[in-house]
């Protein structure tokens, strides 16, 4: 089977999973891309995917699929279409997300033939404590569009999608119990803030709001820090326990994990 049409479909509120899919996607090689971007909102309408390959490309947040990108998914189908399925993690572990997105494409009408796990720089990295930083690097795209190149190669041997078998992937059902949320959420640093606006803006949630301040909303922030790493005047700040952990018993280079 060769296709000469893709699909991204992907949630990346700080551009990491987005950087991988589209690495992946240059690995394929296809001629025509299309793509569905839910950082910032859910499709109006169904969509349903009835040719081409569709790589997948989620974040991981506590060992499992982002919530809002299961939600922003949840009207998406494929008909006998073949998908890649991409879960990235911030260096600690992806757990039961891989398995979790294998499952979403046999559920939503997809045909998972390849998964992978890469790494992204994690949400409560720091410059002085930095988690997965500045991943996904070079070396990192490399393995991304060599995945991609040998997912082509994997395509090829086969005249129907009847021939792949099912992928296996890591994970255990039923799937992890996330823990509590931390309670902090991002704050703004007065002297350094414009109010221009661009956190507003970037935020996938619309958690962040202009009052006297910059002020964010407990009940939606989702804790990806994209206003922390994006602000143009760093003046953005989020300080929780888990960076000083994280940074302590994570901070060892993973390498990506690729199912065939």
């Amino acid at each position: 089977m060769t296709y000469d049409y893709a699909h991204l479909i992907c949630f990346s509120p700080t551009h990491s999973s987005h950087m991988i899919g589209e690495t992946v996607l240059q690995g394929l090689g296809t001629g025509h891309v299309s793509e569905t971007d839910l950082t910032y909102e859910k499709p109006e309408e169904n969509l349903t995917i009835h040719s081409g390959i569709t790589v997948i490309v989620v974040p991981v947040y506590g060992g499992r699929i982002a919530e809002t990108a299961l939600e922003r998914m949840e009207g998406i189908y494929g008909q006998d279409s073949p998908a890649v399925a991409v879960v990235v993690y911030g260096n600690r572990d992806y757990d039961d997300a891989l398995l979790e997105l294998r499952d979403w494409c046999v559920a939503h009408g997809f045909v998972p033939v390849a998964g992978a796990a890469f790494i992204g720089e994690h949400s409560y990295s720091r410059p002085d404590r930095p988690i997965a930083g500045g991943r996904p690097d070079n070396p990192d795209l490399q393995k991304a569009r060599a995945f991609g190149e040998q997912v082509g190669r994997l395509l090829n041997r086969f005249q129907t999608l009847d021939e792949v078998a099912p992928i296996v992937v890591k994970g255990n059902f039923p799937y992890k119990v996330k823990g509590p949320k931390t309670p902090q959420t991002p704050e703004t640093v007065a002297e350094l803030c414009t109010q221009c606006g661009f956190c507003i803006g970037i935020c996938p949630v619309q958690a962040i709001r202009l009052e006297e301040e910059i002020v964010s909303d407990a009940g939606r922030c989702i804790k990806c820090c994209a206003c922390v790493k994006q602000c143009p005047n760093e003046a953005r700040l989020f300080e929780t326990p888990y960076t000083d952990l994280l940074f302590k018993n994570f901070s060892t280079r993973r390498e990506p994990e690729i199912f065939l």
